[in-house]
């Protein structure tokens, strides 16, 4: 089988990517031909099809002329429609998935393979389909205005940070990529939590919508049963993730267990500058060093206050064997069996978080339990081996339904 895989990055530079790459490695090992598609970056992992890959596209400043056409390429990229056509000329895939398509690359390459007669495949990362802004998040609430369609509502509420401009261009990019309708071309959508998938059938039929969720491949991480008495938190420090929940929550506790914060963002500085007692942050992890500091932490806590999806930070605590604090939004409560697996809270409830955190460390055996639990969950349910298979029954079967057409 060739499967085309597209994706405005070839790297590791976030969890869109991570199940990315893990995917396309299963696909490899499996004998599959890969068909790379992406934007080129000095961080891309190497590839035989990097001369089709698009130009990198940035956000770019200038008068307003530079603005507009800057806004307009990243609606629909003659570029990427131009650079795919040629690549599926040369190739021709019996597939097409696509990933993070989103302004570098455009919807309209969906379009492109259609066309060719190429079933197509788009897994939910967010729910840019069915919300301009791609988070269901408005004034700090779960919103579910524009589900059906009807996007006019991120114009009248300035839901891009208040902006009318900003608003104004992606409600732009929702009507011209309904009208030219490259969403209702694909064939297939995968959603890696039941929030994703209910989030967008307001608009598309349930059976072009399966479940899918994100996996974690628990041969490659054991269970530990090292506990050198800390709280992590692994993630970007950046609005909407809820490090300063968490950070609040510890003051609140008089900084009484040793809290570690991994990850940098653009709230880091700010965050450094108020939070000092008991507090170590460690910076970016990767590696070794990373794997040992989940590894060796007590409870991990994921206190985002937007909808997350299917993080892979819950999953990979859950296959250390780690307690879970996190917050009841998005995807959390699919992966979280709370009071089993770990403790789910509101978001944004620093109280809350404290009491949980001050439960858990309070009680080794407890977080024991909850993390052997998580374990077990995680092997029967959100194995990367289960992923792939339910992957490849999802491709054999638009595979047949295209031989069976022709």
């Amino acid at each position: 089988m060739k499967v085309l895989l597209a994706n405005k990055f070839l790297f590791n530079n976030g969890g869109a990517e991570a199940v990315l790459l893990q995917e396309r490695a299963f696909l490899m090992s499996s004998g599959a031909d890969v068909i790379d598609f992406a934007m080129r970056h000095d961080r891309n992992i190497e590839s035989p099809y990097a001369a089709h890959f698009v130009s990198l596209q940035e956000y770019r400043s200038g008068g307003y002329l530079a603005k507009v056409k800057s806004a307009l390429s990243l609606i629909h990229s003659r570029e990427a429609v131009s650079k795919l056509a040629s690549l599926i000329e040369a190739t021709r895939p019996d597939l097409m998935h696509c990933h993070n398509i989103y302004h570098q690359l455009t919807p309209s390459i969906v379009g492109v393979a259609k066309s060719r007669g190429i079933p197509v495949v788009l897994t939910l990362h967010d729910s840019k389909p069915v919300c301009p802004v791609h988070t269901r998040m408005r004034e700090d609430r779960l919103c579910s205005s524009c589900l059906a369609g009807d996007f006019h509502h991120v114009l009248t509420h300035r839901c891009a940070d208040g902006s009318i401009a900003q608003s104004a261009t992606l409600y732009m990019e929702a009507v011209i990529q309904r009208w030219f309708g490259n969403y209702e071309k694909v064939d297939r959508f995968l959603a890696p939590s039941q929030f994703m998938r209910e989030s967008v059938l307001p608009r598309f039929a349930a059976d072009r919508v399966q479940l899918l969720y994100n996996g974690v491949d628990v041969t490659s991480i054991s269970a530990s049963d090292r506990d050198k008495g800390y709280v992590l938190y692994c993630g970007r420090l950046a609005p909407g993730k809820g490090a300063e929940t968490l950070l609040r929550a510890h003051e609140a506790a008089n900084c009484r267990w040793p809290l570690v914060i991994a990850g940098s963002g653009p709230l880091a500085d700010d965050l450094k500058s108020r939070f000092t007692r008991n507090v170590r942050f460690a910076g970016q992890l990767s590696g070794e060093t990373l794997k040992a500091t989940i590894a060796e932490a007590s409870v991990v806590v994921v206190p985002s206050e937007w909808c997350e999806n299917c993080p892979m930070s819950v999953l990979e605590a859950m296959a250390y064997g780690k307690a879970v604090i996190a917050t009841r939004i998005g995807g959390i409560p699919e992966l979280v069996d709370d009071r089993v697996t770990g403790l789910l809270f509101e978001p944004g409830n620093a109280d809350e978080l404290r009491n949980h955190v001050d439960c858990l460390m309070s009680d080794a055996a407890r977080r024991a339990r909850m993390g052997a639990a998580g374990r077990a969950r995680v092997e029967t349910e959100f194995s990367l081996e289960k992923h792939n298979a339910d992957l490849m029954a999802v491709y054999r079967s638009l595979v047949s339904e295209r031989h069976a057409s022709q």
